[in-house]
């Protein structure tokens, strides 16, 4: 039995795989996944509590108003009487997963990485041949415009 302490909203929350909960509102749509910032890792031994492969994935169940709260002001004596109330706006998430994070996915991005800048290498000669192109079409441009200047001038 795992349990993880994540943080949502500006607000902690102890969670277990499986459970739902309401929280402020979330900018994440409906049926998406997010994962939210882990603080501590828990259940099976000692717990952790600066969890750098921890991972919890949650899933946005929908977008809900929660109670109606009603806030009355009243001073006897004097006619004095003020209603305002509000509902909170909130979403309703569930923990689909506690763990840690694949390790095999990293090396992936390592060797994606290390093959950038390889083409990065290969575009710049094309790159540079697209640039003398570009200054020799401006030269002659450049001598239209004198020879234009002297017939004015003449």
């Amino acid at each position: 039995m795992s349990y993880a302490i994540i943080s949502v909203g500006g607000k902690q929350h102890r969670v277990q795989e499986g459970e739902k909960l309401l929280v402020e509102r979330l900018g994440v749509d409906e049926g998406k996944t997010f994962e939210p910032r882990v603080l501590m890792l828990g259940g099976d031994g000692d717990p952790d509590l600066s969890p750098k492969d921890g991972v919890v994935t949650v899933r946005v169940v929908g977008h809900v108003l929660g109670e109606k709260i009603r806030v009355g002001k009243y001073r006897r004596r004097t006619g004095y009487r003020r209603h305002t109330g509000h509902r909170s706006k909130l979403t309703q998430i569930q923990v689909e997963s506690i763990g840690a994070k694949k390790r095999a996915a990293p090396k992936k991005s390592e060797a994606a990485a290390d093959d950038k800048p390889k083409a990065a290498a290969e575009d710049k000669p094309k790159a540079a041949a697209k640039k003398t192109a570009t200054t020799a079409k401006a030269k002659p441009k450049a001598a239209a415009k004198k020879k234009t200047e002297e017939k004015d001038g003449a």
